[in-house]
């Protein structure tokens, strides 16, 4: 349906509504009208990585590790088949008159906020600390989810819209204060990109922003996102923030002023209770009945995008056979390989799959199924741990598995006596020829909000980026033990597993929050089933490394762009099997607006695989400060042993362009270069890699 018949549409419907109709149409819990035949419609639901929290679904990996396979058109793929689940639901919801919340189709992702800092436990759910990655695959994941047909498959929502990344504990009263050469430079970038990409919805944050609250906020809303920005989708509120405004941020005196001020910013819908005030705020004269009116019209504009009062209802066809099928298990299972990041191999992988030796999977993550699905996540019809993948991989190898620690207690037996468990992860790992040692988090350690404080995480953000200490101590011990040592890491953010862990260990993979086969992905790249080439999506520090405030917004000190001193393992890192040469690299095409360039890549190893094409732009600028490096564009290239192609990389000049202290992006007036490789250009990625970045000078 076109987007102007459905705005017409939309208006004649909602005139036919009171004033107390259409505020009932602006809570996220839309009541029915049955005098219109309006049935009753739950805005909330969630599909960052699968239909969530509503029964099966393809649970695929966590938004984390779909940001390392820097593939695009993969994670087009992922959230088409996201939706198309959304759909197989729905139309099973209808049939059985099911209205209730987390049976919709409108999600409430992708999450494009920036990892500014490794500490906070939401960056699992982001696409990382780049502006430019979370732009391009937040930009992918949005069509992917919500189609290209006459109708919206589904919708996707950006969140949180905007300047949020923590602290989860104060995020209901924070103001973060960023200035405006950060706003435009890290903050919104992918939210501009994704609004003009057509993204349905946008979600305002918990937060207050230089001031305001985020889902009230006069400059973000009224001005960059309506006005700027031209957005005439639906602004929902994070759950709850509007009573933020009211009891936490001190902004308004009343619930029905906090509603006021929501609606007259152009805050659509509300995830929470507070609209209903605004029955209270119209009779008060804080609200015109054209204000509630201009909102319940945007959202019954999405309404009849998603083809809900069609007679022949759009995509009712997909069925119940889709749910969960052979082609999305492949792919999920697929993405789950193209995750995975190889951070450090002696030489030691991949192992013989027809191996008899004895085979050691000790940790908490071993057997952990939490680990594979992260959070905001579906319910899989069948998990694969690290364990499980392991046995099923090398089942001629003698495999034991023991826990060895929980996550972060340090006393498990209540009952006294055994101070933990790592006496029964050593006793495995000493007998056992191999250890897979899988260490990590969980959503109960890292997460939303979790409301859960101890030495080690502070509301779900971790207070620092060292392994708990009991992992630590049964990693130490098991190195003492054990000489062929493999670290499997699965977490949602940046961990230091100990200067001993690393030195002592054959070989260490990141496996983010896997989905559900994310321990045939571990086992599959152990046996070299297949090349690794996920790259980092984020910086992963030193323990030692001195990072900034939390609460401090400001981007100096901060990821890859504006770091002091070295990474341990740079973003955009991450090792493989084969060996990839670059060569020739040109640019065949420019103007004002973009830059395309190509470059050959050849497959010089012995193993068929797929690599990551990186480019970053490293510009100066007499006015301003400017990054150490730019991620700009990105490619994914699969090649057999021996082949060669003709890559071709589209850079959008958005993206080499400086941006001053009042926020304009501005040619720089500096050397601008491009670097071309699988990497970054940083000195560590250099001595890591063994290779070195292409350049060309654009001036």
């Amino acid at each position: 349906m076109n987007k102007e018949i459905a705005k017409q549409k939309a208006k004649e419907l909602v005139a036919q509504m009171t004033v107390e109709e259409k505020i009932s149409q602006l809570l996220y819990t839309s009541a029915p009208i049955e005098r219109l035949g309006i049935k009753a419609y739950n805005w909330w639901n969630e599909g960052s990585h699968g239909v969530a929290r509503s029964g099966t679904a393809t649970v695929f990996p966590h938004a984390i590790a779909m940001a390392a396979t820097f593939n695009p058109k993969l994670v087009n793929k992922v959230a088409d088949v996201i939706s198309t689940e959304g759909r197989v639901k729905y139309n099973q919801h209808v049939k059985y008159n099911d209205f209730d919340i987390f049976k919709g189709i409108t999600f409430w992702a992708p999450n494009i906020n920036i990892v500014r800092d490794p500490r906070w436990g939401r960056g699992q759910e982001t696409f990382g600390e780049d502006p430019f990655l979370t732009a391009t695959l937040g930009e992918e994941f949005i069509k992917g989810i919500q189609g290209d047909g006459e109708f919206y498959k589904a919708t996707a929502c950006s969140k949180h819209y905007a300047v949020h990344s923590g602290p989860e504990k104060d995020r209901h009263g924070f103001d973060a204060i960023a200035s405006m050469h950060d706003m435009y430079e890290t903050y919104l970038p992918a939210f501009e990109k994704t609004v003009k990409a057509g993204v349905a919805g946008v979600m305002g944050a918990y937060n207050r922003t230089n001031g305001e609250p985020c889902c009230a906020h006069s400059y973000l809303l009224g001005e960059v996102l309506r006005k700027d920005w031209n957005f005439d989708g639906y602004v929902v509120s994070d759950c709850g923030a509007l009573n933020d405004i009211y009891e936490f941020h001190k902004c308004a005196s009343t619930k029905a002023e906090a509603a006021a001020i929501s609606l007259k910013n152009t805050c659509d819908l509300n995830c929470g209770q507070i609209y209903e005030h605004l029955v209270d705020a119209y009779e008060q004269d804080l609200v015109t009945e054209e204000e509630i009116t201009a909102a319940a019209e945007r959202l019954y504009t999405i309404r009849y995008l998603l083809g809900e009062f069609e007679e022949n209802r759009p995509y009712s066809d997909i069925g119940y056979d889709k749910l969960d099928c052979k082609e999305h298990r492949e792919l999920n299972l697929k993405t789950a390989q193209e995750s995975v990041v190889l951070l450090q191999n002696k030489s030691f992988l991949p192992l013989d799959k027809n191996t008899d030796k004895k085979i050691a999977v000790v940790g908490p993550n071993s057997m952990s199924v939490s680990a594979l699905e992260g959070n905001y996540n579906a319910y899989a019809s069948e998990y694969i741990t690290v364990a499980d993948g392991m046995r099923r991989v090398f089942n001629n190898a003698h495999i034991t598995v023991e826990k060895g620690a929980h996550y972060c207690h340090e006393l498990t037996n209540d009952w006294g006596g055994f101070g933990n468990l790592i006496s029964d992860g050593v006793a495995a790992a000493e007998q056992a020829d191999i250890t897979v040692l899988a260490l990590g988090l969980d959503c109960s350690i890292e997460g939303e909000d979790t409301g859960y404080d101890n030495d080690y995480t502070a509301c779900g953000d971790k207070k620092h980026i060292s392994l708990p200490a009991t992992q630590q101590k049964l990693a130490d011990a098991v190195c003492d033990v054990c000489d062929n040592v493999i670290v499997v890491l699965m977490c949602g953010s940046s961990i230091d597993v100990g200067e001993k862990v690393r030195s002592h260990a054959k070989a260490i993979i990141h496996a983010w929050y896997p989905g559900s086969l994310g321990g045939l992905s571990v086992a599959n790249l152990i046996a070299g089933e297949f090349s690794p080439s996920g790259k980092l999506p984020v910086t992963i520090y030193n323990s030692k490394h001195n990072l900034p405030d939390f609460k401090d917004y400001d981007m100096r000190g901060r990821t890859y762009r504006y770091i002091d001193g070295d990474a341990l393992y740079p973003f955009g890192f991450g090792l493989s099997y084969t060996s990839f040469d670059y060569s020739d690299a040109k640019l065949t095409e420019e103007s004002d607006e973009a830059l395309k360039i190509s470059v050959d890549v050849e497959n010089t190893g012995a193993m068929d695989g797929i690599d990551k094409v990186q480019v970053y732009a490293k510009y100066k600028d007499s006015r301003i400060h400017t990054p150490h490096f730019q991620l700009c564009g990105i490619k994914s290239v699969e090649l057999k042993k021996g082949e060669k192609a003709t890559v071709t990389v589209d850079i959008d000049r958005y993206w080499i362009k400086a941006v001053t202290e009042d926020g304009k992006r501005v040619t720089p007036d500096g050397e601008i270069t491009l670097y071309i490789g699988n990497h970054q250009p940083d000195n560590v990625s250099n001595t890591l890699t063994g290779t070195q970045c292409l350049t060309i000078k654009l001036q």
